[in-house]
């Protein structure tokens, strides 16, 4: 669609690629705070992207697949050591002030909150950045994220080949937890294909290529499905599909009939020509334009038969739209690990929110208490734990725009009564974002009854605030003489002396009392919210 950038069309989707550093391997200390351990490893990828994988001190290789990283930190955002032994061995506290530099935490999980997190220090200055961006890369490609059967296919003969023992020898005991649904199964097409089948015994690398593992594959795992198929289209008993049997499987099982032609016209021999010179690798089927079964199954798992096809992974939406026109990927109770009336909070869900997608997080935050009367972040009277504000801003200004170029929009439930907090609320607002945050409406789009908000793709890499908008009275009205809600009612004999007197407890109906704010605060936090509600985009807090 026009105005759709920065779209990734399909034929610029590149595949990963695996810089010759990550190929090659590099020099790590690997430590682990919990068991107190640090080990020097060299640190691989193999040659597909696929693993990040490692030799332990009991000489078995450890493996990390890279389709499940969500994000790798260096310096002041890496894990640092509290262990004594392990800062001293690392040789924190010693005359090298740059150790920081040299860490590297790689955030590994199936989904946001069970993260686990892989602690590396490099033994040479110049190795961290590379390795850091390059991982991360590998682990967002759009490709490797949406990859065909035949990948996985792939990337699990790999894995079996990656995991190798001390003799340098692929265990059987590795294949047979790798397809442990029926053991007895696996050793018998194990077997059948000449190879060692007994759970103690290995195999040499060089009795297993690849084409013996799509061979064991086929013995392993059955397709009556694809004998319907044949049957259907009338190949069945042939080893072998024609190619006017491939096109009219294509054209007549495959295809769409409500597709208009002209827009999407069925598939010419030419173009099934190309598909069995792809995926056809026995030379004799290949001279006569014939596809074996063997080679119709791996079509069945290319790229073409993927749950998603390659045009879907574009960006196809008009992001040039007011911002309200758009629903927008929202978190609620951001900061929540689990239940919220005895959960734990965490700064690390903000980072995991904004790496998955999230562009609206939630903020709920309260007054501090003394000394520091630093603002916090909680779920308000339950037994959930509290997190720093300013925390969670640096969080929130490291990750925001890593997987994502569009705004994020930071949505405060501000419970602080207190003009000294909000001020400072603010000022670590400025001074964390920086550039990043909107403060003054863009010079195109004025904060002005009929004229419409900014796009996404016109605040890409900002920040915006949406918090509690102060009411104040109109011109040459009174404010003794505006109605008052009935929040504002029962609370404006409030003041900010009366709610000192409990500064550790959140304070019902606080979030109103913006009658001593500074006009810097004024200036930063309030918006005309009423511009965003017609699409319940972002709304105005209760």
């Amino acid at each position: 669609m026009a105005g759709a950038r920065p779209g990734v069309h399909a034929l610029q989707l590149e595949p990963p690629t695996v810089v010759e550093t990550l190929r090659r391997g590099s020099k790590f200390i690997k430590w682990d705070e919990e068991a107190s351990s640090r080990n020097l490893v060299t640190l691989r990828v193999d040659h597909d992207g696929f693993f990040l994988y490692w030799t332990g001190p009991n000489m078995e290789v450890d493996i990390l697949d890279i389709s499940s990283i969500r994000d790798t930190r260096t310096g002041r955002y890496a894990r640092l050591p509290k262990d004594p032994k392990i800062r001293e061995v690392l040789g924190f506290g010693g005359p090298d002030a740059r150790l920081e530099e040299k860490l590297m935490t790689v955030v590994a999980g199936p989904d946001p909150v069970n993260t686990t997190f892989l602690n590396f220090m490099a033994v040479q200055d110049d190795t961290v950045k590379v390795w850091s961006e390059e991982l991360f890369k590998l682990a967002m490609n759009i490709l490797a994220q949406n990859a065909s059967r035949n990948t996985f296919l792939r990337k699990a003969y790999t894995k079996l080949k990656l995991q190798v023992n001390q003799d340098g020898r692929i265990p059987v005991k590795n294949i047979l937890k790798m397809f442990s649904a029926d053991k007895k199964r696996v050793e018998t097409a194990l077997e059948s294909c000449g190879l060692n089948f007994n759970r103690s015994e290995s195999i040499r690398p060089d009795e297993f290529s690849f084409k013996i593992f799509e061979r064991f594959l086929n013995k392993l795992c059955l397709r009556p499905d694809i004998d319907k198929i044949l049957l259907e289209i009338g190949a069945k008993g042939k080893p072998y599909l024609t190619l006017e049997q491939l096109m009219d499987f294509i054209n007549q099982k495959q295809r769409d009939p409500r597709l208009n032609e002209v827009l999407y016209p069925p598939l010419r021999p030419s173009q099934a020509r190309l598909l069995i010179e792809k995926y056809e690798h026995n030379k004799q089927f290949l001279e006569r334009d014939q596809m074996s079964m063997e080679g119709f199954s791996c079509y069945l798992g290319g790229e073409e038969n993927g749950i998603l096809p390659l045009e879907a992974l574009d960006l196809s939406m008009d992001m040039t739209q007011p911002l309200s026109s758009y629903f927008i990927n929202s978190s609620h109770n951001t900061y929540l690990t689990a239940g919220q009336l005895a959960g734990t909070s965490s700064v690390e869900m903000y980072r995991q929110a904004l790496l998955w997608g999230c562009r609206c997080v939630e903020l709920d935050v309260w007054k501090g208490r003394p000394p520091e009367e630093e603002p916090f972040i909680t779920h308000g009277f339950t037994m959930t734990t509290e997190v720093p504000l300013r925390d969670v801003l640096e969080a929130i200004a490291e990750s925001a725009f890593k997987t994502s170029p569009y705004p994020v929009i930071l949505s405060f439930e501000n419970h602080v009564d207190s003009a000294k907090q909000q001020a400072k609320m603010a000022e670590y607002c400025r001074s964390i974002f920086g550039d990043a945050l909107l403060i003054d409406p863009l010079d195109k789009y004025p904060l002005a009854p009929g004229v419409a908000l900014p796009s996404p793709q016109d605040l890409m890499g900002r920040i915006l605030v949406k918090n509690k908008k102060r009411h104040r009275p109109s011109a040459g009205v009174p404010s003794s003489s505006v109605r008052k809600r009935p929040l504002e009612q029962s609370n404006s004999a409030l003041s900010e002396s009366s709610a000192a007197t409990e500064p550790s407890s959140p304070q019902l109906g606080m979030a109103h009392l913006t009658s001593h704010l500074t006009p810097q605060l004024l200036h930063l936090l309030e918006s005309d919210s009423t511009h965003l509600a017609p699409h319940h985009l972002v709304l105005p807090l209760p």
